[in-house]
């Protein structure tokens, strides 16, 4: 069963201007993961220090072990001094209906 994660980053005002060239490099990586659908990334409109990632994966297990990657050898590191306040990762089994 596919699995929709929403994360969602607020960032720093002084760091809104560098986030997409960071983020993009990011992505590059995370769009190649086994598993990986798509990853659409949405700017809140009004705010631009709040990002919304929405994520689709082919399953929890593809998604799981996207998560352990990144908290080990695929470990961001040039993203959370850029946040204002701890990610906030939301996952969701996508419906078939």
């Amino acid at each position: 069963m596919a699995i929709g994660v929403l994360l969602e980053w607020r960032f720093k005002p002084e760091a809104v201007d560098q986030a997409p060239s960071v983020v993009a490099k990011v992505l590059a990586t995370t769009r190649a993961f086994d598993g990986c659908i798509r990853i659409d990334v949405l700017v809140d409109a009004a705010d631009p220090t709040r990002w919304l990632l929405v994520e689709l994966w082919e399953s929890l297990e593809h998604d799981a072990a996207y998560r352990e990657f990144r908290a080990g050898p695929g470990k961001v590191t040039e993203i959370p001094p850029m946040l204002a306040a701890a990610p906030v990762l939301t996952r969701y089994a996508v419906a078939d209906v």
